[in-house]
């Protein structure tokens, strides 16, 4: 109960800050994706990769600024000329290292987690934390536990904790690590949790976000 009291008032604190330090930086890359893309600054609700799994199951809108053509990800469901793309996508662990879809601005803010500074808003909703797991999405969920079903505790194990914009993966290969090894990893940190391992991952993470390591 400590933990989750300290976490919570340091998510307000520290969102809010964040927020404030990283405005002129969003409000940039927001009138860049405007002026060179066609659609909205923010990935669309109806996107189906917007729509992520939070703690304890719940299913929350997944602020992000928009690094892709618009409804991305239907097409490369359904567009004949993704087809193979789709393929792809589908044995990679729901991550693509050479992505058309992609936009100029698109590849540059993914570069330095740009894309990633509006779920600081999730985070004053509660529906996230600074710290924590990653924030996957339902069909993600599904089809990687029938591909490795031995990840399903770690996935019962990963959802008692809310998402985070950072965590242990992000700071240890980001998309460089799999599914399997990944959900091991968030849910080692839900398992683990406590501010000193917070405190170690904020710390590792400007240089990850500076070198853009691991990033696609």
């Amino acid at each position: 109960m400590f933990f989750d009291i300290v976490k919570r008032t340091i998510d307000l604190i520290g969102g809010v800050v964040l927020i404030i330090l990283f405005s002129p930086i969003m409000l940039v890359a927001a009138i860049a994706i405007r002026l060179t893309s066609p659609g909205p600054i923010l990935v669309e609700p109806s996107n189906t990769t917007a729509q992520r799994v939070g703690k304890d199951g719940k299913i929350f809108y997944h602020y992000k600024f928009r690094s892709m053509m618009v409804d991305a990800y239907n097409l490369l469901r359904t567009n004949p000329k993704f087809k193979k793309l789709y393929r792809e996508y589908k044995k990679s662990s729901f991550k693509l290292h050479k992505d058309p879809r992609i936009t100029k601005v698109g590849k540059f803010i993914r570069k330095y987690s740009i894309d990633e500074m509006p779920q600081l808003f999730n985070v004053l909703k509660g529906e996230m934390s600074i710290v924590g797991p990653r924030p996957y999405f339902v069909e993600e969920l599904d089809e990687q536990q029938g591909k490795y079903p031995h990840t399903k505790k770690f996935v019962k194990e990963t959802l008692t904790v809310k998402p985070g914009i950072t965590g242990y993966w992000q700071v240890s290969g980001r998309s460089e690590v799999h599914f399997d090894k990944r959900i091991e990893m968030d849910a080692y940190y839900a398992k683990k949790k406590s501010l000193p391992f917070d405190i170690m991952i904020l710390l590792k993470t400007p240089w990850v976000m500076i070198s853009g390591k691991g990033a696609v």
